[in-house]
């Protein structure tokens, strides 16, 4: 049987963080075979670099986001741009959205993701939202911070969530994940996704074109899909004016798939109940924002998917698109 020749030694950039984490394991994927880990503090300041691979981390990321970021990401960014045989780089995170990644396949690298890593982390926090905002854990807690002793009781108790319906727009091992926790609270599941092919744990799967169709539905809007051309400003306030009064809406995807301005009026006016956002237009939210004060509003830092475990994961899917690399197998998770 032929086999697809290993590719010759590669230098990979890694920080000293992920160098230190993915040591062990890549002296076993390599062997006795040559391989070179370059650190940015190794690289001189200017210049061009012999790098093939680059394995952005979490701790290279840091506190950055897509329109703030730390010296550590501009110099990592920069080693890219000037490393003209570069072959492929991986990302920590789910979404391959930040402007450097189309830059770099228009150059023909090759950018993976780290989809699926953190999904049960961020399932779990869309459970937690939903059960928060659905018991009415803000009004709790606000009287907590009166030390008034004000029970749930008439008009304030909280709905059955059985039988109510959550809309959730992607079904990516996000989605998916999120649908079977919820369908266990017996709540109705309607998907979204780029097509109506049916899906474990929804009762309907719904192709984007026919959104407007689901939203009257639904109790609760769950945006969980990656941020393209079709879903920036998805939830605007024209699709918001056709949710059923007091829908609530939880934002794990993007800042950009929902109009902030609209979401803000909407939540301002009463007529949505509720939201809990993890992402945001602009990060770091702006200490201005509205969104900080409104009662009905869990404001998170983009922190859904964080967990002690998370770069465990993150780390065994690019050893695994690493072993892929060398024998020329497909990769997982591969940036279009």
């Amino acid at each position: 049987m032929l086999t697809t020749p290993a590719r010759p030694a590669p230098v990979i950039l890694l920080s000293d963080q992920a160098a230190a984490h993915l040591g062990p394991g890549m002296a076993r994927l390599f062997q006795d075979q040559p391989y070179t880990i370059v650190r940015p503090s190794d690289l001189p300041a200017t210049g061009s670099h012999d790098i093939d691979i680059a394995f952005i981390s979490r701790d290279v990321t840091g506190t950055s986001s897509k329109t703030v970021l730390t010296d550590a990401l501009l110099r990592f960014y920069d080693i890219l741009r000037h490393a003209p045989r570069l072959a492929w780089v991986h990302g920590h995170s789910a979404g391959a959205d930040r402007p450097i990644y189309p830059e770099l396949r228009a150059r023909g690298v090759i950018v993976t993701t780290s989809s699926g890593a953190n999904a049960e982390a961020v399932a779990q926090m869309i459970l937690a939202a939903l059960l928060a905002l659905g018991r009415r854990l803000p009004d709790l807690m606000a009287a907590q911070r009166r030390h008034a002793w004000e029970p749930l009781l008439g008009a304030r108790a909280p709905r059955d969530l059985a039988g109510q319906t959550a809309l959730i727009v992607g079904l990516g091992p996000i989605g998916q994940e999120a649908a079977r926790l919820l369908k266990m609270l017996r709540l109705q599941v309607i998907g979204v996704r780029r097509s109506d092919a049916a899906t474990p744990h929804c009762d309907r799967v719904l192709p984007f074109d026919r959104l407007n169709e689901a939203l009257p539905l639904a109790d609760w809007v769950i945006l969980a899909c990656p941020l393209t051309g079709q879903t920036r400003g998805l939830l605007d306030a024209a699709r918001l004016a056709l949710l059923p009064a007091g829908a609530r809406v939880i934002n794990v995807a993007r800042g950009e798939v929902a109009v902030e301005r609209d979401l803000v009026a909407a939540l301002a006016s009463g007529a949505l109940g509720g939201a809990f956002l993890d992402v945001f237009e602009t990060e770091p939210l702006s200490p201005l924002s509205p969104l900080w004060d409104l009662p009905n509003v869990i404001v998170s830092p983009h922190t859904a998917g964080h967990t002690s475990g998370h770069y465990a994961a993150v780390a065994e899917l690019f050893l695994d698109n690493l072993a892929r690399w060398r024998s020329g197998q497909a990769m997982r998770n591969p940036m279009p």
